[in-house]
């Protein structure tokens, strides 16, 4: 066993047992022998006493994240705020020294926002982890493999089903896509936001609306997102030997082939537990911390999987006009959905405002790791 690693969760709403459940990264670093609760940053104080009632006395609480950082001292910072918070609290906190970063989704408001921490953390060489589960799975780590090895030959398209919305829980939606795709790099997208004009005005789906789009990737690759409310993604893998559909959230697949046989159902290793990625991010973020390498979503992924539903707002905007990537986002800012203890934070809403044309930047452009940075990780892909 290594070294054992301070840690320090800022936001723990969602934390306050110890059942493994989705955003409770508490437990997942509980279970990780070499990382250790030392802090707890949260706004509301009946919040802090529940986290500090759970999880031990020893774990110092505080009600600023500024004075946490500079007491601690946290080696890794587990982020689980309001994604309004994200990118300042990111680059003090690396300023102050921390080594790696847990962010859980949505990255940010704004593609400024996004690119201010992701910065910092590239600038620094501080690995971040964006919470986009999905990444970890056994289940979609085995189908990301298999259309690797060429199971529908050279591939063509994804249509991805049942996008809930564009940027809080779209992201994993587009993440999914691009890890099955062979993580190509998008180069332009063209879409459009629901009409929503029906919908009562204090519905919440006007903070963050569903859309759909078309990606087109490198080597003439093109993703089809459509709208939906389901939770649970679904896909249709086609290239040119051959068809995957994939039901269920990547726990059945069915492979077709360019024959009169029957599909045939695919042996998917299956997730065991209630949170069985949380412990997977956390020992790859460990790892990358001792090693000083990636984890498997770290800034060039989140950056990706923030862009598109960005860029969806640019086009509708420009009646679904292409925009190009890396995008230029102006004045948009997509707050989302509230979540967690937010006083002192603008008040949640939707702003888009006219955007001028994209002027995209090569600051951005972000590229596939060559094979000498991936192999790392080739094998949790």
């Amino acid at each position: 066993m290594g070294q054992t690693r301070r840690v320090a969760i800022a936001g723990c709403h969602r934390m306050l047992d110890r059942k493994p459940a989705n955003h409770n990264f508490a437990t997942a670093f509980d279970a990780v022998p070499e990382t250790e609760i030392a802090a707890v940053f949260d706004l509301g104080a009946e919040t802090r006493q529940e986290f500090t009632d759970c999880w031990g006395d020893r774990v110092a609480a505080y009600d600023s994240f500024e004075s946490m950082l500079k007491q601690e001292k946290p080696e890794i910072l587990c982020l689980a705020t309001s994604q309004k918070m994200h990118a300042d609290q990111i680059q003090q906190a690396v300023e102050s020294g921390v080594r790696g970063i847990l962010c859980d989704k949505p990255l940010a408001t704004s593609l400024s926002e996004a690119d201010r921490l992701l910065d910092a953390c590239r600038t620094s060489g501080v690995p971040l982890a964006l919470g986009l589960d999905r990444r970890w799975l056994v289940s979609y780590r085995r189908l990301a493999a298999l259309l690797r090895e060429g199971i529908v030959g050279r591939l063509q398209s994804l249509i991805i089903y049942g996008i809930p919305n564009l940027i809080n829980h779209g992201c994993h939606w587009y993440d999914v896509a691009l890890h099955l795709a062979g993580d190509l790099e998008p180069q332009w997208v063209s879409g459009f936001v629901e009409d929503l004009s029906a919908e009562p005005p204090d519905s919440r789906r006007h903070l963050d609306p569903t859309g759909r789009c078309i990606v087109g990737l490198e080597e003439g690759v093109h993703l089809y997102f459509t709208p939906g409310g389901s939770k649970r993604p679904s896909f249709d893998v086609i290239g040119e030997q051959g068809r995957l559909t994939i039901m269920d959230d990547g726990l059945q697949a069915w492979q077709w082939q360019e024959t009169d046989a029957p599909p045939q159902p695919l042996a998917i290793p299956q997730p065991e537990g209630d949170f069985p990625s949380g412990v997977a991010i956390v020992n790859d973020l460990v790892d990358a911390v001792a090693s000083g390498g990636r984890t498997a979503c770290d800034v060039e992924e989140a950056r990706r999987a923030t862009e598109i539903g960005f860029a969806v707002h640019l086009s509708h905007a420009r009646q679904g006009a292409r925009v190009d990537l890396p995008a230029a986002a102006g004045e948009l800012s997509i707050p989302s959905v509230p979540g967690g203890n937010e006083s002192g934070c603008p008040a949640p809403g939707f702003v888009s405002l006219p955007c001028r044309p994209p002027q995209p930047s090569e600051k951005w452009r972000l590229r596939r790791q060559s094979p000498a940075c991936s192999s790392s990780h080739a094998a949790k892909k």
